[in-house]
């Protein structure tokens, strides 16, 4: 959720030397810390995790097998994938176009859904399907800047704060729309053998961290939907605009906590070709025959990946808004780099879906309603039509 002026009073921070008291997971623990309760339901992104690996080959034998599970060793199957993207408001892009794919006849069932920032909103409600659909409109089409955030008063606390606002209208929202029963539901398709997954950032670490949903629902505890619904507000809550989101961890014996922050900062969008590293090898040992095999990722960029000029007044905040907007978009289209090759060297097919560059809105706040309506209704008109996905990053000529 990189978007807007969250950063317009990010300068007050550099003159604050007001901390509060961690205690932080040593680096050296960092690899073997562990939420309290529960066991091998994360992954830290660029590092191979053979609880991943061996998950995604358990799943593979049970549907060889012919027991609960959508994967199989057998040729000929395609398999289908959706990774969905920050983008703060503009999540309703995304929201729009998954009620349009709906109507359109055309959704296929994803046997594995990634989501960050906005996108881990949206991601829980993807992996369920059209059922689902109205709550994603409404959750994008009817609530204001005030019920998501408040900025923190009186405004000289800022100084002495972790954050400008803070999100307990976010989280409230949050509780609201993912309960109980939605954390049934998604433990019900995760023994099915289909996957969630949610992306963070660990702020001491400056790594990924991807969430095993459909894991951490199995549980089935109320332990288990609170940390559901903290995983899902940490990976929207941009640093510096909202606090980060503390999780209690033990490693060796011993009690420490763990910062999150929006996983935005890591990837605006991810996949997870960096923790299934030596999968190939492992399908080798299995003897498995998994040439026949053939899967498509579909991609929401819940914003513009197109340059669009703009005139910038000579002011610092305004240079530094548009700054954070050209780093965003940069980091957007290089993740987007790494999933095509990976894709393409896969067999694979990409799918690709944005906001195109002549449809710029003009919201009076934040999350304006009526203008995150019209990005909603711009996304449903694109994909009830029959989505004209694009089939390869901004900057690679389409094949065909």
């Amino acid at each position: 959720m990189l978007k807007h002026r969250y950063f317009l009073l990010l300068a007050a921070f550099i003159f604050s030397g007001c901390v509060s008291a961690r205690h932080a997971v040593p680096e050296g623990l960092l690899g073997s810390a562990s939420i309290y309760g529960f066991k091998d339901i994360r992954a830290i992104g660029g590092l191979p995790s053979d609880s991943f690996k061996k998950d995604f080959l358990d799943i593979l034998e049970r549907g060889e097998k012919g027991g609960p599970g959508f994967m199989s060793f057998r040729p000929g199957r395609t398999y289908y994938c959706l990774a969905i993207s920050g983008g703060a408001a503009n999540g309703a892009y995304g929201a729009g176009l998954l009620n349009g794919w709906s109507v359109s006849g055309k959704r296929p069932v994803f046997e594995v859904v990634t989501g960050i920032s906005t996108g881990a909103i949206i991601a829980p409600f993807a992996f369920l399907g059209s059922k689902y659909d109205g709550r994603l409109k409404e959750f994008y089409t009817k609530y204001s800047t005030c019920d998501v955030i408040r900025i923190r008063f009186p405004r000289f606390r800022i100084l002495f704060s972790d954050s400008v606002a803070v999100t307990f209208p976010l989280e409230n929202l949050i509780r609201k729309y993912v309960d109980q029963d939605v954390l049934k539901e998604v433990a019900a398709q995760h023994r099915r053998g289909r996957r969630l997954y949610v992306g963070t950032t660990n702020l001491d670490a400056q790594r990924l961290v991807i969430w095993d949903m459909g894991k951490i629902a199995s549980v089935g505890s109320p332990e288990a939907l609170e940390l559901f619904r903290r995983i899902i507000l940490a990976s929207a809550s941009v640093p510096v605009a909202f606090p980060p989101v503390y999780f209690d961890v033990e490693a060796e014996g011993k009690r420490y906590d763990e910062m999150h922050v929006d996983g935005g900062i890591s990837k605006q969008v991810f996949f997870l070709y960096d923790v299934l590293q030596g999968f190939d090898k492992a399908l080798e040992e299995k003897k498995a025959d998994y040439q026949g095999k053939r899967y498509i990722i579909y991609i929401i960029m819940n914003g513009y990946l197109d340059p669009l000029y703009k005139e910038i007044p000579d002011r610092i905040f305004s240079i530094a808004e548009r700054t954070i907007e050209a780093m965003t978009n940069s980091q957007s289209i290089g993740d987007l780099y790494q999933i095509y090759f990976f894709t393409r060297d896969g067999r694979g097919d990409f799918n690709l879906a944005y906001i195109p560059a002549d449809c710029v809105f003009k919201p009076r706040e934040i999350f304006d309603p009526q203008t995150m309506e019209k990005i909603f209704d711009l996304g449903y008109s694109r994909a009830a039509n029959g989505y004209p996905w694009r089939k390869s990053p901004p900057g690679i000529k389409e094949e065909g």
